[in-house]
């Protein structure tokens, strides 16, 4: 076998190992099916259809009141919309800190406790859903169901996001909360 053979052969392999070491956290992690909680709380991140299933789950009963991260601050029209929206239901807004999958689980831990909150809905996307659960589930002891928006992602995004999220699970192997 020549030289670059054995090249293309171990980045090929490398490639599928990556793959399917990544499937079960990025492609097709545990979502939650919903249920009744005390409120939705919406992760930050790419307009990617989140808004849409958080708002759709409350609109559907599954909780009084919805809650959104906003770390956009005034720059996001979406967001901007939503928060300063009129609904038939509660939302609020509120800038994590950090910035950070973190910093959201921390707010989700303090207005739980604040209102004594036992289950919440946590909405992401399905790249984020088992990062967003393995951080969230270190900062808030109640119950916790993920559920995702699905957008259409293109074969690029995908890469990126397996870079992405190993990347955040790295970063946050430490202990946290």
């Amino acid at each position: 076998m020549s030289k670059a053979s054995k090249i293309v052969t171990i980045s090929v392999c490398a490639l599928a190992l990556t793959t399917a070491a990544g499937w079960p956290l990025y492609v097709s992690p545990k979502i939650d099916e919903p249920r009744v909680a005390d409120a939705v709380v919406v992760l930050g991140g790419a307009h990617d259809g989140r808004e849409e299933v958080g708002l759709d789950l409350v609109r559907r009963g599954y909780a009084p009141r919805i809650i959104f991260s906003n770390p956009y601050r005034d720059n996001d029209k979406k967001m901007q919309s939503i928060c300063g929206g009129s609904f038939d239901f509660p939302v609020d807004c509120f800038v994590p800190s950090p910035s950070t999958t973190e910093g959201e689980g921390l707010e989700i831990d303090r207005l739980a406790r604040l209102n004594g909150w036992k289950t919440v809905i946590v909405v992401t996307f399905v790249p984020h859903i088992s990062r967003a659960r393995f951080i969230i589930s270190r900062c808030y002891s109640g119950e916790l169901l993920m559920v995702a928006s699905r957008p259409d992602l293109s074969i690029g995004a995908w890469a990126y996001n397996y870079v992405y999220q190993t990347a955040g699970y790295l970063r946050n192997l430490r202990a946290g909360c």
